[in-house]
């Protein structure tokens, strides 16, 4: 096996998961979300605990900075070398996380999309902080109206993403999605596996979990973010909770009705990861997580 993937909806216990199969299989944790690669959030990303990092090898977690916008083609980079190391190392590769887009790269790798010079970078993420992704949506279905019919109009990266590269090069980001190149992992020598709890089931666990959070210190972890006064587009600055926790503490909004929005955010996250893993991810076995370890179990030691 070249690695065992662990996709699921966020709240669903994937990293608890992720770190008994290391234990049991001489494994590696290796990220694949893409809000806890952001050194800041700890807590409020549900990262691995410095405890639980210090029981196996965790990878890819908290190592960019807030400022950075880090992207797919960033990490895909960053995970090559990583399971590269790893797989030489005579390790197995556990690659968990809740970004569709990061384990589809993984195996079928990148389009190639020219880079866009940061002075147009810099003026369309202005351009949406002023105006609000709605509108740039509405400005993209004018000038790439199939790429923008396409996209979730409430969906920031996604939708600047596109502008920034019609802005660059005056074409559609759909006509670049050609040949791909840099997969990473043979889906045929890869165990997929996306964890599905109860949907009434996640939605209690996503609550408690956001209370829990704030009770570790997540609102603390807000509060020095926004002391550094970054760039409201940045994605780490869209991380579930951020906005509302922000505008609480700015005064903007009252602290329970941030800790709702926090909470309604996270759960409608949820449900696009279901959708999306269902329609885009059909190569991965869906699993109870309640019966994950011991199947999973099962198809490691038999190579099924």
């Amino acid at each position: 096996m070249q690695a065992l993937l662990i996709a699921g909806p966020t709240a669903s216990g994937k990293s608890a998961l992720a770190i008994h199969l290391a234990k049991k299989f001489n494994g590696v944790v290796i990220n694949a979300d893409s809000m806890q690669v952001y050194q800041p959030l700890r807590v409020l990303t549900a990262r691995p605990s410095v405890e639980e990092e210090a029981e196996v090898a965790h990878e890819l977690f908290g190592h960019v900075g807030a400022d950075q916008p880090y992207s797919v083609a960033h990490w895909l980079v960053d995970v090559t070398a990583v399971i590269g190391r790893v797989l030489a190392q005579g390790q197995l590769p556990i690659v968990t996380g809740g970004t569709g887009m990061y384990f589809r790269v993984l195996s079928e790798g990148l389009s190639d999309i020219p880079a866009v010079p940061d002075v147009v970078r810099a003026r369309i993420r202005a351009l949406e902080a002023e105006i609000g992704v709605a509108a740039l949506h509405a400005r993209l279905l004018a000038c790439d109206p199939e790429t923008a019919l396409s996209l979730n109009p409430t969906d920031p990266q996604r939708v600047i993403r596109a502008m920034e590269v019609f802005e660059a090069t005056g074409r559609s980001i759909r006509s670049f999605q050609g040949p791909r190149h840099g997969a990473v992992i043979d889906p045929a020598r890869a165990l997929a596996v996306f964890l599905a709890p109860d949907r009434e089931v996640l939605r209690s666990r996503i609550d408690q979990r956001f209370d829990q959070m704030l009770r570790q210190g997540a609102l603390e972890e807000v509060e020095a973010l926004a002391r550094l006064g970054l760039d409201p587009a940045l994605p780490v600055m869209r991380a579930h909770g951020v906005p509302g926790l922000v505008g609480a503490l700015r005064g903007d909004m009252p602290m329970d009705q941030a800790i709702d929005k926090g909470k309604a955010d996270t759960r409608r996250y949820a449900k696009r990861q279901h959708t999306w893993f269902r329609h885009q991810a059909s190569d991965f076995i869906w699993m109870k997580p309640e019966e994950a370890r011991s199947r999973i179990e099962s198809l490691i030691e038999t190579g099924s």
